[in-house]
């Protein structure tokens, strides 16, 4: 099966970051907090989300490699997920800064060492049966590598709205 090269996955996701990061560490705290519609989330609530979603993703991976064919995923309403974007208002702006910051290193940590045939195991996701079993390198490219890219757009979006 073909997949993207890990050390290309890596660095995309720290450059994703990176540019989030750029984005974001400049604007003011009220900007940061301000939802651009009722039903969007606010820029901290995207960086709060990634903090908590990437590493339960490489969680995720760690897990399929352990044990190939082992359940992957979780749903929408998954109570970790749902609290990563709630009420944000309690939470430092700079210390959320650090934790999106070390999921630099987290990724190139877990993903590092990731071998081709690592990377084509297959297990099956645990809600989805119409997934099918999917290789690690699905879950490394849609749930971490296009996930942090696609939230990225998210805030520049977002700020195309506020200003």
């Amino acid at each position: 099966m073909a997949f993207q090269e890990i050390g290309t996955s890596i660095k995309s996701v720290q450059q994703s970051i990176d540019h989030i990061l750029e984005t974001t560490n400049k604007l003011k705290e009220e900007t940061i907090r301000c939802n651009p519609a009722e039903d969007e989330w606010s820029i901290m609530q995207i960086l709060s989300h990634l903090a908590e979603a990437i590493p339960y993703w490489l969680g995720e991976v760690e897990t399929v490699v352990a044990a190939p064919g082992s359940k992957w995923g979780r749903g929408l309403q998954d109570p970790a997920r749902l609290a990563a974007v709630t009420d944000t208002e309690q939470l430092s702006v700079e210390d959320v800064f650090r934790q999106v910051e070390a999921l630099k290193f987290k990724v190139e940590s877990v993903l590092g060492e990731l071998d081709e045939e690592t990377l084509s195991q297959e297990s099956p996701h645990r809600n989805f049966a119409k997934f099918g079993n999917k290789p690690v390198s699905y879950i490394v490219d849609h749930f971490i590598d296009e996930h942090v890219s696609g939230h990225y757009g998210q805030i520049k979006r977002n700020l195309s709205k506020i200003k």
